[in-house]
């Protein structure tokens, strides 16, 4: 695994899982594998769990970490090949992604979609730009169009709770008042797939995600038909991809509620966080036993410490083939 930017880079999921799963159960085993080794992390746009499950994972592992917000504490970068740069941004991706390979070991970057042009953010501008030019593993702690670090952590909270070898797990859209990208959804459909579930994405019409993730997965427009007998429910809200960035619906009937899931096969319910209350979910719904999303969320630790560990062992692996160690 060169980089992590999309299960793509993941040679086998189910083993990658297994090694979460051992991150979780006992989070401190190598905690001096990172000794002297540095993470960095740049962020385009705010965080809460990205920004402190990161930190805490590298600390588990002895990592120092090195943090940057673009726009406030660094130049604004440019990431399009062949620019003039004679307006607002002062620094290349190509120089910038250099250099700080020469400050850091291992380097996550956290950059949205801009929801107006849509082949601008499929293309994945800066996260490829900067796979391109550093000299270190590049971590996507969420790209315009994938947070692969979620899905993985997602995969964990399924493992965890699952009650049966092929769970039924339904990914549903739900309502919100700001258009919002696909990623999660992106990034959970396409390792879902490689997972041994059976995947169901429910949306209203208008909504469905990027061809190239849903092909092979059943789409239901009828969310409570989605829901029978389903063992983990996922809410998310994305904007259209059809008519890129766009919000088409808010319909509060989308709202998942106690109603809805009392169809589902007693499931567990989960959602990235932040989450609107009582828009994307109802209090009894998010408030009850049935909720793993506090769980869900301290798996974004598991998830990136798990990532880490692979890049150190790597690391290390060939300083031992070259006898430098």
């Amino acid at each position: 695994m060169e980089n992590f930017f999309s299960v793509s880079d993941v040679e086998d999921v189910q083993e990658l899982l297994k090694k979460a799963m051992e991150v979780k159960k006992n989070p401190l085993v190598n905690k001096t594998l990172g000794k002297h080794k540095t993470l960095g992390l740049i962020f385009y746009n705010s965080s809460l769990r990205t920004r402190i499950s990161s930190q805490k994972a590298a600390f588990n592992l002895g990592m120092d970490v090195i943090t940057l917000n673009i726009g406030s504490d660094g130049w604004q970068l440019e990431s399009k090949d062949g620019a003039i740069m004679d307006q607002g941004t002062a620094e290349h991706i190509k120089e910038a992604a250099a250099v700080i390979s020469t400050y850091v070991d291992v380097l996550g970057i956290r950059c949205f979609a801009g929801l107006e042009d849509r082949e601008a953010d499929y293309n994945e501008e800066v996260l490829q730009n900067f796979i391109k030019h550093a000299t270190v593993p590049i971590v996507n702690l969420e790209s315009s169009t994938l947070h692969p670090l979620q899905s993985l952590a997602d995969l964990v909270t399924i493992e965890t709770h699952k009650k049966k070898d092929r769970p039924k797990v339904v990914l549903t859209w739900a309502p919100h008042p700001r258009a919002l990208p696909q990623a999660v959804s992106n990034s959970f459909t396409e390792w879902m797939k490689k997972a041994d579930v059976e995947l169901v994405i429910t949306n209203p019409e208008g909504y469905d995600l990027a061809p190239k993730f849903t092909e092979g997965v059943t789409v239901e427009h009828d969310q409570k038909k989605a829901f029978e007998g389903a063992d983990f429910v996922y809410a998310k809200n994305w904007s259209s991809y059809d008519s890129y960035g766009q919000i088409l619906s808010t319909d509060p009937s989308w709202t998942i509620d106690a109603d809805k899931m009392a169809v589902t096969n007693n499931a567990k319910f989960m959602h990235c966080l932040p989450v609107r209350r009582n828009v994307v979910v109802a209090d009894e719904v998010i408030d009850s036993e049935n909720s793993v999303v506090i769980e869900q969320a301290g798996n974004r630790v598991v998830s990136i410490q798990t990532v880490l560990q692979e890049f150190l062992k790597i690391r290390w692996r060939i300083l031992r083939t070259l006898k430098i160690l």
